[in-house]
């Protein structure tokens, strides 16, 4: 059929996995499903209207555009070049999306080529006015499939390869049954739910694309958010003209139960410069909710939890949160924990409800934490701390060298190929690979009490700490990488089934023992800094080591490649 001969000489840019699924499809079914009558039908219209909403769902949507052929013109250039080829985004940004081509099509593997989806060449006359017209309704055809599987493949798995992002992203790329959405799209069903069911379905990403929503809407408003100095220091008892700013700052981004609880000093607030008992109590109870230390002291960091990001602030923060989210599996499990790095705290959930947190050391911005998930095996009691090279050669090795006793003083193990020696007798000045040193188990051991394992390729574990003070702190991002726990007995008690009183007993006995989980437990060691808390509310946070910009400068990337 003419159909069938005009969709054969068809060609769309897509990346290799799309082109893949557009040729099984076609190859086998002639009928098209987004052109009848000569024209573009409504099964078309309502895809194209789902695509257009895809800023909802924290998507671009110049990624998913194209032109409609108008049905007066004979000829309309759709909106992707109909023979671009890999070779034009070779040179795309490494940080851009999984389809960024890095090599020609014949080279490049399925997930990473972006090649030419076309179906055996049919030879055809000269092409006519109504010819020229038909010819590009199955160029819009093919289009548009190309943009549906690319929305669904987004939806599920995000924009970018987030491995690409930086050295500390660790996950395994989805794979997405698109050849299951061609199937579904030629059924003729209505596309919005299905395609919208593509996106995580959990409370979490829910919580954020309202928010997103609600937000964008709220965008008008800017203006009314409060302004604060940012230097601005308030202690008990001080006077401040600033004083009004900060409670409205209050009033405008506290929480309800806040409100309701300190109604009556919100009422009664005359606009006076004085920080009287009350108004410290109302500070106490915003900071103890914002994850602050609750001394009632206003410093920088009040402030910004006060003042808060602006709604567009907000907005990029949310959109880079359901990219990531879509990283992580759609359903995150009923017993899991999640760490998240820029909120400083680890959550446990079980029976898919958050049972408690706790606030966390992670990673300093010179040994950061890694974004990734694994699984919780074991619980370690009155651990040995096998110390890394990198703290060896860094830390501990200009000490050794003016004193080599200094491990041996301070009751650190030390072996050179395996053969326990003392500090003293090594030569610290020559190379320390095949040196070992570890620390047994103590008051003062660095890992404290306990560790929390799950194996993974960085070395990253949760574990108790002697240094308490630094959970006190506002700024958490202190440690080599690994995560310390405020009240690791508690979390250890959690994962492995069994009372606190049994885990102070394990550790009372002071041998170093390991204990085995019942089941293996997801852990989610994340990056998000927005995540909505247990009842829903999307809390913001400061990005303590500056990936949400590399995200936004991959999204970027994407768009750019994609246009191409």
């Amino acid at each position: 059929t003419d159909a069938t001969r005009l969709i054969a000489q068809a060609k769309v840019s897509a990346p290799s996995a799309i082109a893949s699924a557009l040729e099984a499809y076609y190859s086998k079914n002639a009928a098209p499903l987004w052109v009848s009558g000569g024209d573009v039908n409504d099964h078309a219209r309502a895809l194209i209207s789902v695509l257009e909403k895809a800023a909802d769902f924290g998507l671009d949507p110049a990624d998913y555009a194209l032109k409609v052929p108008n049905l007066t013109t004979a000829s309309v250039a759709p909106a992707e070049a109909p023979v671009a080829s890999a070779e034009a985004e070779a040179t795309v940004d490494p940080a851009a999306a999984p389809e960024a081509a890095t090599a020609t099509p014949v080279a490049a593997t399925p997930d990473t080529a972006t090649t030419t989806a076309e179906t055996p060449a049919v030879a055809s006359p000269a092409a006519g006015p109504a010819e020229g017209h038909d010819r590009d309704l199955m160029q819009f055809e093919l289009a548009l499939s190309a943009k549906a599987l690319m929305f669904a493949q987004d939806m599920t798995r995000g924009r970018i390869d987030p491995n690409k992002i930086s050295g500390f992203h660790d996950f395994k790329l989805k794979t997405v049954d698109l050849n299951g959405v061609m199937a579904f799209l030629a059924t003729g069903q209505e596309p919005g739910a299905y395609l919208a069911g593509l996106a995580p379905q959990d409370r979490h990403f829910t919580a954020l694309k309202a928010e997103l929503v609600r937000l964008r809407a709220e965008a008008a408003s800017e203006a009314t958010a409060v302004k604060l100095p940012d230097n601005l220091l308030l202690k008990p008892g001080n006077s401040s003209p600033d004083l009004s700013a900060v409670v409205a700052a209050i009033q405008h981004s506290g929480s309800d139960a806040l409100k309701t609880k300190h109604e009556a000093t919100l009422a009664s607030y005359q606009q006076t410069p004085e920080y009287t008992p009350e108004l410290v109590d109302l500070v106490k109870t915003f900071q103890s909710e914002a994850g602050l230390k609750a001394d009632g002291v206003i410093g920088a960091a009040t402030v910004r939890k006060m003042v808060g990001h602006t709604s567009q602030d907000k907005i990029e923060k949310l959109v880079v949160a359901m990219e990531q989210a879509r990283w992580l599996p759609s359903d995150l499990g009923q017993r899991y924990v999640f760490i998240n790095q820029p909120a400083f705290r680890v959550y446990y959930n079980e029976n898919g409800a958050e049972q408690f947190s706790m606030r966390t050391v992670v990673g300093s911005k010179a040994h950061q934490t890694f974004f990734f998930q694994d699984e919780i095996e074991t619980v370690e009691f009155n651990p040995y701390w096998g110390v890394p090279q990198s703290i060896i050669v860094n830390e501990m090795l200009p000490k050794l060298r003016a004193d080599p006793s200094y491990l041996d003083r301070l009751g650190y193990e030390v072996a050179v190929n395996g053969k326990a020696v003392p500090s003293r007798s090594v030569n610290w000045y020559t190379s320390t690979q095949n040196v070992s040193v570890r620390q047994p188990p103590s008051s003062d051991n660095a890992l404290g009490d306990l560790k929390i394992l799950f194996p993974n390729a960085h070395a990253i574990y949760m574990h108790d700490t002697p240094s308490k003070s630094f959970f006190q702190r506002d700024m958490r991002a202190l440690s080599h990488g690994c995560v310390r726990l405020a009240e690791p007995r508690k979390m250890a008690a959690a994962v492995l089934g069994i009372s606190e009183q049994e885990v102070d007993a394990r550790i009372a006995g002071g041998e170093n023992v390991a204990a085995k989980v019942t089941a293996k437990i997801p852990v989610y060691v994340s990056y998000f800094t927005a995540w909505p808390n247990k009842d829903g509310k999307v809390e913001y946070f400061d990005d303590v080591y500056d990936r949400d910009a590399a995200v936004r400068k991959a999204f970027e990337a994407t768009t750019k490649a994609r246009s191409a």
